[in-house]
């Protein structure tokens, strides 16, 4: 059966790649989230998911891994990624919702969500479904953005924000986009059984002023500098967090127990030129240029 699940943001037909990242003035916040990465990532793994990948930007960043599948809710931003990307064998695209994520339970050994809970209306069911198909042990590196950043906490005491950042629930300051309070994600990620190793801090310089003054160089490496900081205080916009599954008799799923029917929850599935078969509930998903198509 079909569940009923939160409202999806979609970025399908979005220029996002290029009128946010390639023609806007963010290199600064790009290098910084790579320097983040390489500090959290792991030097190696089997299998990453890489929730709301978007156009694959970052996907070059997982090269410790020897296959890494591609999830997004918009199709056109995976045909972006592909054509970024190509058709080698270690990539897999996915269309899919995150809230019915259509792997089998414990298939990953690691899985990133980067600039994506903040579109999330159930950031705990989303990071819910993240835990699901992660194996044991496993890393889970999730960026999230703070309402416990500095600039929200001056306008609310000078009276120029009307919502409370101390506050635990989460603000959507524009249609599903959310900010999250750093004790509720880490009292989320705590009930699912994740262990927090460490936490940094990022985009400490989004500010115009430092963009046209200090190079950018410098500006990444100050950045670098103060997210050491990050386990003591998450005052930025941006805060990265490496979770862990302690280990228990979880293993690696294998093939072909790979996918798993988002409609009907099956694990009876088989492949076709045309696409995947759920044989339980014969529901089709197709596979259109290179993609997966699990939207139902």
């Amino acid at each position: 059966m079909t569940l009923n699940t939160p409202p999806v943001c979609d970025y399908t037909n979005s220029d996002y790649q290029a009128s946010f990242w390639e023609h806007a003035d963010r290199a600064y916040e790009d290098g910084a989230e790579a320097v983040a990465l390489r500090r959290l990532l792991p030097a190696r793994g089997t299998l990453l998911l890489e929730l709301g990948a978007g156009a694959g930007r970052n996907t070059p960043r997982y090269a410790g891994y020897e296959r890494i599948v591609l999830v997004d809710y918009s199709h056109t931003q995976l045909e972006q990624a592909r054509a970024r990307l190509g058709d080698s064998k270690r990539y897999i695209y996915v269309a899919a919702d995150v809230y019915k994520l259509p792997f089998v339970d414990g298939l990953f050994d690691g899985a990133t969500m980067i600039r994506t809970l903040h579109h999330m209306a159930d950031a705990p069911l989303a990071l819910a479904q993240a835990r699901r198909v992660l194996a044991a042990p496993g890393i889970f590196i999730l960026e999230y953005a703070s309402k416990l950043n500095l600039k929200a906490i001056a306008r609310y005491l000078l009276g120029k924000q009307k919502w409370n950042p101390f506050t635990r629930e989460p603000v959507e300051f524009v249609e599903l986009n959310f900010d999250f309070h750093p004790a509720a994600i880490r009292e989320w990620l705590g009930k699912l059984g994740f262990k927090i190793e460490r936490q940094l801090t990022v985009s400490h310089l989004r500010f115009p002023l430092f963009k046209r003054l200090l190079p950018l160089k410098l500006l990444v490496g100050l950045d670098a500098l103060f997210s050491l900081t990050g386990n003591l205080w998450q005052l930025t916009p941006s805060v990265f967090v490496r979770a862990t599954l302690p280990a228990n008799n979880d293993t690696l799923a294998v093939l072909p127990g790979f996918f798993r029917c988002p409609a009907c929850g099956g694990t009876d599935m088989q492949e076709k030129p045309s696409g995947i078969q759920c044989n339980s509930c014969r529901h089709h998903y197709p596979l259109e240029n290179g993609i997966y198509d699990f939207r139902v």
